[in-house]
């Protein structure tokens, strides 16, 4: 169960009752404004990384090698788009979990994405296999 839904709305509601009972309509204005702040913020935040991510192709990131080592579990799909600048193509149905992504760069190389709730549980790289060339011997 996501306890976040749960509690953060119960957390605002016991501090606009607490800035009530401690300030009266001061407080509860003080309050509320703190909270319409702090969703401006997100609302901003989230909007800067999608309007950088749109001038890229969808599941297009300039070195997978490099998304890869800034990866961590736990971190959201906002988190990820704006690490790879580009949103990813998705691999997985819509709506359904866990939520797989992939982002491609232009050797090839690719990391998938799986999102579970929200959240990256894991990830993997996928490099080609380079064709090296046979070694030449010397013409005897």
């Amino acid at each position: 169960m996501n306890f976040q839904r749960i509690f953060v709305p119960i957390l605002g509601v016991a501090l606009v009752a607490w800035a009530w009972s401690a300030y009266g309509w001061g407080g509860v204005a003080l309050v509320l404004a703190g909270m319409v702040m702090w969703v401006l913020l997100n609302f901003t935040r989230m909007t800067g990384v999608l309007k950088r991510a749109a001038d890229q192709p969808v599941g297009y990131v300039g070195s997978a090698v490099m998304l890869n080592a800034k990866l961590k579990p736990g971190l959201t799909l906002l988190h990820v788009i704006g690490l790879a600048r580009a949103l990813g193509e998705q691999l997985s149905p819509k709506d359904e979990q866990p939520e797989i992504y992939r982002w491609t760069d232009g050797t090839a190389s690719s990391v998938s994405c799986e999102f579970v709730n929200g959240k990256l549980a894991k990830w993997t790289l996928v490099r080609p296999r380079s064709e090296a060339p046979a070694p030449e011997t010397p013409a005897q």
